[in-house]
């Protein structure tokens, strides 16, 4: 993208002007085409398969391609495309051929919030579609009238975006390709910083090089909220101000007396107490993500009583240790962690429940990332009593590594290898017993499988 193409999108995203999106079923090009139909767009689209995101889209509608093909960037002004659509892809070449200006997705999202006074962008490795959700509730319980882009769904707005009046829009922000770096952001919050996306970043140095440029984003009487506990995030922060949350009492914003869950604790800012929380989500890292919101909502002015009462409806993401309902006495729980310290608190969390059993069906998520943490998901899942073990979800890429699903399997005692997702349905309806808990896991397709073994 050049400096003079990007510095023009504006002209093109007016009412009344084509778009179509590459990709559109994404997680957050989904909300994107919503939004930019919302400003009165005429809004296309193609994604590579078909998916509940895509029927969404289809019932609101807005044409949807499935399968990319160059005649369907016909008659667009202007192509945005996920992070995923490199320039081989039909759509991309056709676009490039005809002289179509072609913009990033995330360009797209910074142009939009620069309409906005607040710009809050949730950035980290792990826990943003959560904090941004919990963000959502806060602002809204506080009349706020945010406009809102998670990566997920949240019941609370039966969908994953919402367009508000307010003066403030709360974005989860990714740092995949660089991607926040095209944002504005008015506060910058870092949750965490971990060795992930290795198929862009060459290493953890990488990873924390970027997320300081998004810091570095924030203007003068700008806001950064982060992480004090995590070491990855000091170091990355280093000789910047920030507010800092967490569990230790020399944070800014830090919680006390824990409940055992991490369900109940207060939380205090600058010393002061600013509320009591009781969360519906359990575990450690849902009291983080929890913690990191109240500084937020603190330093944005919102009382205590506010934060306490939106926290204490929220009762998680879409996907995040999401009850799915029962079979045969058995409770199917699904999960969107696609990474090993993802995996380590979700099941941390999952321990707390009391369940007789852990039955943990997972689906790698792209052949880098599991070959590049390799040891460390097999550490993880050999702490489950059954780890079910299906096909590398392949996303955005080729297997040129090597890696498969088996591979893993080998290495964890007891485990199950199962090619298809129609093959852990059929196991899990034989292994399935009272007491025990059935997690599906992994940021492809895996909940289908949890799905079918409802159906039957």
């Amino acid at each position: 993208m050049s400096t003079a193409q990007s510095s023009k999108i504006e002209q093109y995203l007016q009412p009344g002007k084509h778009v179509h999106l590459v990709g559109i079923g994404g997680v957050s090009m989904r909300p994107l085409g919503l939004v930019l139909r919302a400003m009165g767009m005429q809004v296309t689209g193609s994604d590579m398969n078909a998916s509940v995101s895509t029927d969404e889209l289809i019932a609101k509608g807005i044409h949807v391609c499935i399968g990319h093909r160059a005649e369907n960037v016909a008659g667009a002004g202007c192509v945005i495309r996920t992070a995923a659509a490199h320039n081989d892809n039909p759509e991309i070449a056709a676009a490039r051929a005809c002289g179509i200006p072609i913009f990033e997705r995330a360009q797209a999202w910074g142009y939009i919030m620069q309409a906005y006074r607040h710009a809050i962008c949730v950035a980290g490795t792990h826990g943003k579609t959560t904090t941004t959700s919990m963000l959502t509730h806060i602002f809204m319980q506080a009349g706020k009238d945010p406009t809102v882009m998670i990566g997920g769904f949240l019941p609370l707005l039966g969908a994953g975006h919402r367009v508000g009046s307010g003066d403030t829009i709360i974005l989860e922000s990714c740092e995949y390709c660089n991607s926040f770096l095209n944002f504005f952001p008015t506060t910058a919050v870092i949750l965490d910083i971990d060795a992930d996306h290795l198929d862009f970043f060459k290493d953890i140095a990488d990873v924390e090089h970027s997320f300081r440029q998004f810091a570095e984003l924030v203007p003068e009487g700008g806001l950064i909220v982060a992480n004090g506990d995590d070491e990855n995030t000091v170091q990355t922060l280093a000789g910047m101000e920030y507010v800092s949350f967490g569990f230790g009492e020399a944070n800014d914003v830090c919680g006390k007396n824990f409940s055992p869950d991490f369900r109940e604790f207060d939380v205090y800012c600058a010393g002061q107490h600013y509320c009591r929380l009781q969360l519906h989500v359990l575990g450690q890292h849902n009291a983080m993500n929890a913690l990191a919101a109240a500084a937020v909502a603190w330093q944005a002015g919102i009382s205590g009583e506010d934060t306490a009462a939106a926290l204490a409806e929220f009762t998680g993401a879409g996907r995040r240790l999401e009850f799915k309902g029962c079979y045969h006495g058995a409770d199917i729980y699904d999960d969107y962690a696609h990474h090993p310290s993802e995996l380590h608190a979700l099941l941390s969390a999952v321990r707390m429940m009391g369940y007789k059993r852990i039955l943990c069906a997972f689906q790698p998520h792209t052949y880098t990332r599991t070959k590049a943490l390799f040891a460390d998901f097999v550490r993880e899942l050999r702490t489950v009593d059954v780890a079910v073990l299906t096909d590398i979800y392949a996303a955005r890429e080729q297997n040129m590594t090597g890696v498969s699903s088996l591979d893993l399997a080998r290495q964890i005692p007891g485990s199950v290898y199962c090619p298809s997702l129609p093959d852990v349905t059929a196991y899990l309806a034989r292994a399935a017993e009272p007491g025990d808990i059935i997690l599906t896991v992994g940021a492809g397709d895996i909940y289908r499988a949890g799905l079918a073994l409802l159906q039957q």
